[in-house]
């Protein structure tokens, strides 16, 4: 069993888009799919992939803008966290704030709670609450599979934790104090090398940002 790992950047604010897929399986699942929706499309097809989920780290409008049609084009279903579920219906609203067009989400197909796993062919995706930036982030963490050349584990922290840096947390809903509580108690509970992709910038690692952050020092 390997684990593929696709990127792109989409939408308005230049979001990280992972597509993740069990390369055996061809199981997949999509985190915040912000936007250009042929473009994830066009990927799922050419690694002749099967999207089962598609999850939003948090319910901002760029981070979901895509929600409606692939979910359409795929039939994957849509998870969340239950705690910003109620904001895939302010997209709009989110988004005019910034002087951007947008659209809302559909409904989620599945409400996460901190715990909860979602099975990608021989792989559990464990939810990992993160409140801060939003009520509802969250961050996905994969152990490395058996075999996998990488060899590392991978985290996906949405916008709760960024290369040097960290969400913000100005925005209703969040919190300065929860966002490096989050990070500090949970994120950096784990090891050095575990492989760290966030929703915007380059990706990094645990021990990196330990080390170089600034947000997180004491």
């Amino acid at each position: 069993m390997t684990l593929c790992i696709e990127q792109l950047t989409v939408g308005p604010l230049d979001v990280n888009c992972y597509i993740i897929a069990d390369e055996i399986t061809k199981d997949a699942l999509c985190i915040d799919p912000g936007g250009d929706v042929d473009d994830i499309i066009e990927v799922i097809k050419n690694n002749d992939l099967k999207l089962k989920y598609i999850v939003n780290t948090h319910g901002h409008f760029d981070h979901i803008g895509g929600n409606e049609m692939l979910k359409q084009k795929t039939g994957a279903r849509l998870a969340i966290h239950k705690d910003d579920a109620a904001l895939l219906k302010d997209a709009i609203e989110q988004a005019a704030f910034f002087g951007i067009k947008s659209k809302n989400s559909p409904e989620p197909d599945i409400l996460l709670k901190h715990g909860d796993a979602l099975k990608l062919g021989n792989m559990d995706v464990k939810i990992i609450h993160t409140p801060g930036h939003t009520k509802g982030g969250i961050c996905l963490f994969i152990p490395a599979p058996a075999g996998c050349k990488q060899g590392n584990d991978t985290l996906f922290t949405g916008d709760t934790l960024f290369a040097d840096s960290v969400g913000r947390s100005d925005l209703p809903g969040g919190s300065f104090g929860e966002l490096i509580s989050s990070i500090k108690d949970k994120l950096m509970a784990f090891s050095n090398d575990v492989k760290v992709y966030p929703g915007h910038g380059p990706a990094t690692t645990i021990g990196e940002e330990r080390e170089n952050n600034s947000f997180l020092r004491d």
